[in-house]
């Protein structure tokens, strides 16, 4: 009865978006149905609080699906070119998993400082601040005790629209301030995830918020993602040291294979001979986004075998773009399939890494009395 209602559902979703077909249009790129995740397998209770999961859907029968713990996006199922309903967010079928995880930042919130602190150092106003250190002698996506591994407070608003908040206690990871955090996932009439952040703060501190969702658009545990097709609107990135560090330039993409400006597959020049992809292992490198407007058109990829279409937008001024090139096989996905090399990607939309040792990067500081708010979206669609 329930894999007959799926059914029905993706067809009519088919039927609304104008698609070919609508057999096996409730699976993922290897024919797995994620709709049938366990919501039970999330209830649990982490420092006394309560851990659940969360859907949201929207009227076309897209469907996100969330846990409390991090704040993460467990599956997203949207359509491909011809009706097939896929996952494109790769993540786990339970908390334990997740918890059990070597990456802690699938499809996670991330925070108080989103992607790298040089040595975990910075100050405000001629104060120094020494943060926990986490990846080698830096600190990543918050500390050992970020955003990813707290329990928010949820509050599903309505059908689409589910919004977690946290209270982050001054000095919590080496940052000053009682910083309170509302992140808004909302699914748009036009198959959007809406990701709103607004953070405010009793003491001034600095703030890079980001979500960290792992992306393959043929599907979680179709394989490789070189072949997807990306462009990404950036005639700048920010060059980064061995400990990927920024440097503190700003160089242009242009002649380097950091050039997405023209649609290329992951792949085509990932393993050129440049000291900067050999750095990251790959990508692994924030863009500075070429559209100084208030809402940017960030990214476009394409999956090469659902005709999938991911738009970014955001009124963030970077963007990192990260290739999947730690993945090594260590955790198994929820459809059964291992998180093998390059099989996911991910598209961070944020301030810069390391700006609060960068005067000439854009400041990512916060003040009592200011709001911090920004807007991420990542629409699909299919191609024609």
């Amino acid at each position: 009865m329930m894999k007959s209602l799926h059914v029905y559902l993706a067809c009519l979703c088919a039927g609304f978006l104008g698609l070919a077909s609508c057999q096996n249009n409730t699976k993922s790129g290897d024919g797995t149905d994620s709709l049938k995740i366990d919501s039970s397998l999330f209830d649990t209770v982490i420092a006394e609080k309560k851990v659940s999961a969360y859907e949201l859907e929207n009227a076309n029968h897209v469907v996100a699906k969330f846990t409390n713990y991090g704040a993460k996006i467990t599956s997203l199922m949207v359509p491909s070119s011809n009706g097939e309903m896929t996952d494109v967010v790769v993540g786990f079928n339970s908390i334990k998993d997740f918890i059990a995880s070597t990456d802690p930042y699938y499809g996670a919130i991330i925070g108080r400082y989103a992607n790298r602190i040089g040595k975990g150092k910075y100050s405000i106003d001629g104060v120094d601040y020494q943060a926990p250190t986490n990846d080698g002698p830096n600190m990543l996506h918050g500390g050992p005790d970020g955003y990813q591994s707290i329990v928010w407070d949820a509050e599903k608003l309505n059908d689409t629209t589910l919004q977690f908040s946290h209270l982050a206690k001054d000095g919590e990871m080496g940052f000053p301030g009682n910083l309170t955090v509302k992140v808004i996932y909302q699914l748009t009439s036009k198959n959007a995830l809406k990701i709103s952040y607004e953070a405010i703060t009793d003491k001034k501190t600095i703030l890079n918020l980001t979500n960290h969702a792992y992306f393959n658009l043929n599907g979680e545990g179709s394989g490789t993602i070189l072949n997807h097709q990306v462009q990404i609107f950036a005639n700048e990135f920010t060059p980064v040291d061995s400990n990927l560090i920024p440097t503190g330039e700003i160089v242009k993409v242009a002649g380097t294979p950091f050039d997405f400006n023209n649609m290329l597959t992951i792949g085509e020049r990932i393993e050129a001979d440049d000291q900067q992809l050999k750095y990251g292992k790959g990508y692994d490198h924030n863009y500075v986004l070429s559209d100084k407007g208030e809402m940017k058109h960030a990214a476009k990829v394409i999956g090469d075998k659902t005709g999938i279409i991911m738009d970014v937008y955001t009124e963030e001024p970077g963007i990192q773009f990260y290739s999947g090139n730690f993945m090594s096989g260590k955790n198994t996905f929820k459809n059964g399939v291992k998180d093998d090399f390059r099989t996911a990607f991910c598209l961070e939309t944020q301030h810069f890494p390391d700006s609060p040792n960068h005067p000439n990067f854009p400041s990512t500081t916060l003040s009592p009395g200011e709001t911090f708010k920004s807007v991420s979206y990542f629409q699909f669609s299919v191609k024609k």
